[in-house]
């Protein structure tokens, strides 16, 4: 039960997440971007800048921030998993920026360049 909630909170925040993006000119270009080494949530472009977005959700904050979460191992996946998409999209060089989102009860903190 607990994981199937977990998948189904984890699913609103990225959809409240795009639609929270979209509403600021972010083109999304990727939902849920898989390899072997990990996921990225959503990958974005913001006028110049590939955006690497990490979404996190928690209805309290009895257990801490939802970006606390992301730590420097979660970062790391991150980075390696973009490296692979700039790869594959033959984007290297371009202007790129790692975001998180955090959702607390339905509220939307987007920070920018948080790693």
């Amino acid at each position: 039960m607990e994981k199937r909630y977990n998948k189904v909170s984890g699913m609103y925040g990225e959809s409240a997440a795009c639609k929270y993006l979209e509403k600021h000119k972010y083109k999304i270009l990727e939902k849920n971007y898989k390899t072997q080494i990990g996921e990225i949530d959503l990958i974005a472009r913001q006028k110049k800048a590939l955006v690497f977005v990490e979404v996190k959700r928690r209805t309290t904050l009895a257990f801490g921030r939802p970006s606390e979460a992301v730590n420097v191992q979660k970062q790391a996946k991150i980075r390696r998993v973009a490296e692979e998409y700039l790869i594959r999209n033959k984007l290297l060089g371009c202007e790129i920026r790692f975001d998180v989102i955090e959702i607390v009860d339905n509220e939307i903190n987007h920070i920018q360049n948080a790693f």
